[in-house]
């Protein structure tokens, strides 16, 4: 089997070879593509989703804004004053390849940025807001997707009728088909409607309890920037204010890994919500209105049905997923329901930025939880109440900026950076944190290690420089610690620290080589061979080298390798590693992308599994994880006609030599392979 696949690979290859112009995946997937920690990548794909979406629907860069190029996280601050500076002194431009004459752009950060923009009319008079436009000029689309798997889980085999009445939570009530819908209706960059149907595998559709077919449906409707109106937002919608220690439901993220330069910027307020997700977002009305110049008030309600388990009027958990497939998955929809009311009031001034922000939230049963060790200090009540003050002082090379908030309790949780930027190219940034072990704010997330916003301090410190023009370095260290125990830590006060060091190398503009070392130290319960529990640093090293090459418009090509090893310290260690390449040409006699992609895995236990990031269909983030030993293959195909219909496939497979099963429960798969089939298709008008 595996000589056959290589053979396929191989054939790619050649058939490249007889191509021209070449469109592989979006350059901006390559800025933070090489996922190293489970908990990294949920915050990873909200991010891709705004950004897959942002790049289908780019900017006029020459009527471009700040606001519209902080959405853009590869993109520091200075650099983005450089590119306004650049417009405003030169006039518009007429060629994405001016971007090279903006101060401080390296020819990385450009290809990022070409996917993000277009060159058009520089007449800011066309994007005034009139109703009677809206109907005549605006821009849809459609899109559907269909995920049919090639294998059969146990979840979906045929149980006798006693069988299900003793365990009903074996078999799943739908069929094995993935489907989504979203439309999506444009204005300009003002006025945005769509709305959302998805039906995950497992679940039923236009059966049993789904007789309206889709489990999830979503609506929305966005107005912003006309005249003091900033955002209107109805239907699904998001918050974030400062920097997440009152409100951030998410689509911002200050990751470890972020830029140092873009890091200090705030949350973008109210913004609309078009994701297939069904946790992070807020249901109700919005509103942003600008005061005066410089001042912003906004105002926000939600009123949410939401899934949970539910125990003698207590809430013990809440349930996130979004899956209904089984019984127990349906004994726990929509039991609960939440309100959500808050302000902010926000002052943006030329030194100095303030905002002040307030979240009152409402449970209709008193969260709970069950009590275990660790969660002591989790959220518990039925209403909760957080107000925090966000701040940012410029002074010459130096940005101050942090927030500070504090519960019902009156318990706080601050948040402080200061960045220093020397030149255009060089940034450096010091974060310290403080988040007591009582804080609770239901829909807080910021910058941290801990799953939760609460019990954790620590400092961070971070470098990035491209001072050499082919040479880039990035790199930080994060000192945390937890003043009480935590899940899976049955101890208190346990610190830990997180660091890493990246180069990479472009010596020609058609060659990039990338590698990076990181290294996390952190303290996690072991059970020893005689049954005795200990809590260790468990230790968790990773190595990673990555090329890219198009050496013509022909040919593209992507090669990465990596090694993981994991230990506890006086214990037990693991090693694992991946080497992959991705290749991809569009043919000259139909207009045809092909992206091949393959890659061969070998870990010794699930503690040193592997990520590897995999072109998919728009909008369908794909770094799956792999232990064990084995290989992936996929192929994706994408046609388009005229970028009004856009027809997309990708099949996948992989292969395990160390298994006869796969995965366990409903999920597991009798035999060593698993194979996919994911279709796609977009229109246009």
């Amino acid at each position: 089997m595996n000589k056959v696949l290589i053979k396929i690979f191989i054939l790619c290859i050649l058939i490249s070879y007889s191509a021209f112009d070449l469109q592989a995946q979006s350059n901006w997937v390559e800025w933070k593509e090489d996922i190293s920690e489970a908990e990294d990548i949920s915050k990873w794909q909200e991010q891709y989703e705004s950004l897959s979406e942002l790049a289908e629907h780019p900017f006029n860069i020459n009527t471009i804004t700040r606001e519209q190029l902080e959405q853009l996280p590869f993109l520091s601050d200075k650099m983005i004053e450089n590119i306004l500076y650049y417009i405003y002194k030169y006039g518009p431009m007429v060629s994405k390849k001016e971007l090279l004459g903006v101060e401080g752009m390296d020819w990385q950060t450009r290809k990022f940025l070409e996917d993000f923009i277009y060159i058009g009319k520089s007449d800011k008079e066309e994007d005034k807001f009139y109703w009677k436009d809206v109907l005549k000029h605006n821009k849809q689309e459609l899109l559907t997707r269909v995920d049919i798997p090639l294998y059969m889980k146990s979840g979906y085999a045929d149980y006798d009728k006693e069988t299900l009445e003793k365990y009903p939570n074996r078999k799943y009530y739908g069929g094995p088909v993935y489907h989504n819908l979203r439309y999506r209706f444009q204005f300009r960059n003002q006025l945005y409607m769509g709305f959302t149907a998805e039906k995950d595998a497992g679940e039923p559709f236009f059966s049993k309890y789904n007789k309206k077919g889709y489990d999830f449906y979503a609506a929305y409707v966005f107005l912003q920037d006309v005249d003091k109106l900033k955002a209107l937002a109805i239907g699904n919608y998001r918050v974030n204010f400062g920097y997440g220690l009152v409100i951030n439901t998410g689509g911002f993220s200050l990751g470890k890994s972020g830029l140092s330069g873009s890091m200090n910027r705030f949350g973008k307020g109210i913004s609309k919500y078009s994701s297939t997700g069904k946790s992070n977002y807020l249901q109700g009305i919005a509103a942003t209105y600008t005061l005066k110049k410089r001042w912003t008030l906004s105002a926000f309600y939600s009123f949410r049905k939401q899934d949970a388990r539910v125990e003698s009027m207590f809430i013990r958990s809440l349930k996130t997923d979004g899956y209904h497939r089984l019984k127990k998955d349906m004994e726990k929809k929509n039991t609960i329901n939440n309100q959500l009311v808050g302000s902010n009031l926000s002052y943006n001034g030329k030194l100095f930025e303030l905002g002040l922000t307030g979240v009152y939230t409402v449970f209709n049963k008193v969260l709970n939880p069950d009590f275990r060790p660790y969660n002591l200090y989790y959220p518990r009540g039925r209403y909760f109440f957080n107000v925090g003050m966000n701040y940012k002082i410029f002074f010459h090379k130096f940005i101050f900026s942090g927030e500070t908030a504090f519960d019902k309790s009156g318990k706080v949780a601050t948040l402080n950076m200061l960045s220093y930027s020397p030149a255009v190219h060089t940034s450096f940034l010091l974060i310290n944190r403080y988040y007591d072990k009582r804080y609770q704010a239901i829909y807080a997330d910021s910058f941290g290690e801990n799953s939760k916003l609460q019990n954790e301090t620590g400092i961070y410190i971070g470098l990035e420089s491209s001072f050499f023009s082919k040479l880039k370095i990035a790199c930080y260290g994060d000192f945390f610690h937890f003043f009480y125990r935590r899940y899976q830590v049955d101890k208190d006060h346990t610190s830990g620290f997180d660091g890493l060091c990246q180069l990479s190398y472009s010596p020609i503009n058609s060659l990039v080589m990338l590698i990076k070392y990181s290294y996390k130290n952190k303290a996690k319960n072991y059970t020893s061979a005689d049954e005795k529990k200990y809590v260790l640093p468990y230790i968790r090293q990773r190595l990673h080298y990555q090329l890219s090459y198009k050496p013509c418009e022909k040919f593209w090509l992507k090669t990465a390798t990596e090694y993981v090893h994991t230990a506890y310290k006086f214990g037990s260690s693991s090693n694992g590693g991946f080497i992959n390449g991705t290749l991809g040409t569009s043919l000259s006699f139909v207009p045809v992308q092909i992206l091949c992609s393959g890659a061969w895995f070998r870990t010794q236990s699930y503690d040193s599994r592997v990520y590897m990031y995999e072109p998919g269909l728009l909008y369908a983030f794909s770094i799956p994880s792999f232990y064990g030993r084995g290989s992936r293959w996929s192929v994706n195909l994408k046609y388009s006609y005229k970028n009004r219909l856009i027809i997309q496939g990708k099949w996948g497979l992989t292969y395990y030599k160390d298994r006869d099963r796969i995965s366990s429960g409903t999920e597991e798969i009798q035999g060593n392979r698993k194979s996919d089939i994911q279709l796609q298709l977009k229109m246009k008008w």
